[in-house]
């Protein structure tokens, strides 16, 4: 189960993942595997929602 933390960073994950700073609570998501680091033009990392993470949101948002 996820903490609030880990749910509030997984949604600004998707919705402005240029504004996370490191948090603990995206070891977490990437370890369950819903975010994904991803390699930018110019040798930048940041992170991104992963297929997983999104349907996760989508069934929360249908409750």
């Amino acid at each position: 189960m996820l903490s609030a933390h880990e749910f509030a960073t997984l949604m600004l994950v998707r919705d402005s993942a240029d504004q996370i700073a490191e948090q603990e609570e995206l070891d977490t998501l990437l370890e369950r595997q819903l975010v994904a680091m991803e390699q930018l033009a110019g040798g930048a990392v940041r992170p991104r929602i992963t297929q997983d993470g999104d349907s996760l949101l989508r069934n929360l948002a249908r409750m």
